[in-house]
């Protein structure tokens, strides 16, 4: 699998490194308060349409009941 042990080590060298990153505890509390916003463009840009789709649809409701 490996032909020298200088890649096999390399390799190993990276298996013990955890999952988990360290950041600064401002940089902590900035992501958490743009946690509760929505900042993907793609998303944006589906949200505004649905948005004009529903406007459309008001122009057709009628709230009286037809008897």
């Amino acid at each position: 699998m490996y032909d020298d042990h200088k890649e096999y080590g390399e390799d190993m060298s990276y298996e013990n490194e955890g999952g988990t990153v360290t950041i600064p505890l401002k940089e902590y509390d900035k992501l958490r308060s743009r946690q509760s916003y929505i900042t993907d463009k793609s998303l944006i840009s589906v949200i505004d349409k649905i948005e004009e789709l529903v406007r459309a649809l008001r122009k057709h409701i009628v709230r009286t009941d037809f008897d």
